[in-house]
């Protein structure tokens, strides 16, 4: 049910197919994410259009609303939500962790309040399993612990109540239309994630998940992060990037090993105005747009681009427009879509090292634009 073929490697990077009950996941692959069962501004059918093949969805949203329960009554979240392909859920775990000020952790699990009215809940590694086998999801997470990156004493603790809480998850998991994945955490250090990918990747799961990461570390201890982890983890499994979606990150995530990305980051963006393009981003307030007839990006084929141009997008921004949101989503959604095609082809055509070094070198990431205009 869930094989993973690996078809094709290029060094490090691989191109697969992870084959799931709801279709097959040709990786890399990046997954928009519908934390409470929609992606943003965005239906079903133009998730769809663009070709998603994967959505994510979030075990702490939807167990506090509408209740995971709810969703199993109503046929599972691929009715509910009307998403005929794979979806992925995480363990609630990084939220839950989040809110530290309205949680405790101990050994058997964690007890938190909601953020919607401040109701008591407890997540223990059997109910976060049960609550993800209500959901449905073709592939869950076990519950871990996602503690600052920097605090080596906090890691410590966090790995041996994630690895433990991955063993639990294993024993009360049995539904074998579901592949449950293990998260590898360590923070930024090397030794807690060498000894967490060992741990995670015995296991024999269906895949493994790297956790923990792009949460304030600095891209190089990301990248040092991955090269530790994605050299242990098994090499017939999937290996899933949680929480990372800017394009660079998307290159040098393939570029190590990875196989699955999610991030809110595309549509976050879009309801933020700025919009992704190959080069970086565009804030679609600034008044240097405003009579621009060009589209987002020339070479882009997504409906924004081939209907709209920055002028209209503009407008749509600065009069606090909901069709803003759409059509930026869309077209920063398309981009991330077609750039996965695009690695997986240049993988599988033993090229990807020299387009990625291109790419990388054209690309000026979200800091490089904000000193290049202070600088200006």
């Amino acid at each position: 049910m869930f094989e993973f073929e690996l078809l094709s490697t290029d060094g490090a990077a691989r191109a697969g197919i992870f084959h799931t009950p709801h279709g097959a996941l040709h990786t890399p692959v990046f997954a928009p994410v519908g934390t409470q069962a929609t992606v943003k501004s965005l239906t079903p059918r133009q998730l769809q259009e663009l070709r998603a093949s994967l959505v994510l969805a979030n075990t702490y949203h939807l167990y506090l609303r509408p209740g995971s329960q709810l969703v199993h009554d109503l046929g599972g979240l691929h009715k509910f939500m009307q998403w005929p392909g794979p979806i992925l859920t995480d363990s609630g775990g990084f939220q839950i962790f989040s809110l530290r000020d309205i949680s405790k952790v101990d050994a058997d699990g964690v007890t938190f309040r909601s953020h919607i009215d401040g109701s008591k809940h407890r997540f223990t590694p059997e109910q976060c399993i049960a609550v993800q086998n209500d959901l449905g999801a073709d592939i869950i997470m076990a519950l871990d612990e996602c503690p600052p990156p920097h605090d080596r004493a906090l890691n410590e603790r966090a790995l041996a109540r994630t690895h433990a809480w991955a063993v639990r998850c294993h024993a009360a998991h049995n539904n074998p239309q579901q592949a449950l994945f293990g998260i590898a955490q360590g923070g930024i250090f090397g030794d807690l994630r060498a000894e967490s990918a060992r741990y995670i990747g015995a296991l024999d799961l269906p895949g493994c998940a790297i956790g923990g990461l792009s949460v304030g570390e600095s891209k190089a201890d990301m990248h040092a992060m991955l090269d530790v982890v994605l050299s242990l983890l098994p090499h017939h499994k999937p290996r899933y990037l949680m929480g990372v979606g800017s394009p660079e990150d998307l290159v040098n995530g393939v570029l190590r090993g990875v196989d699955i990305f999610d991030c809110v980051l595309p549509t976050r963006m879009a309801r933020n105005h700025t919009a992704l393009t190959r080069t970086g981003r565009l804030n679609l307030r600034n008044r240097s747009f405003a009579a621009e007839r060009t589209p987002l990006a020339s070479e882009c084929d997504c409906y924004c681009c081939l209907h709209f141009s920055r002028a209209y997008l503009r407008h749509l921004c600065i009069a606090d427009e909901i069709l803003a949101s759409v059509l930026i989503s869309i077209h920063n959604l398309h981009l991330l879509q077609s750039f996965m095609r695009e690695m997986r082809t240049e993988i599988q055509a033993g090229t990807f090292q020299p387009w990625a070094a291109q790419f990388l070198a054209a690309f000026k990431p979200a800091g490089a634009q904000r000193q290049a205009v202070a600088s200006a």
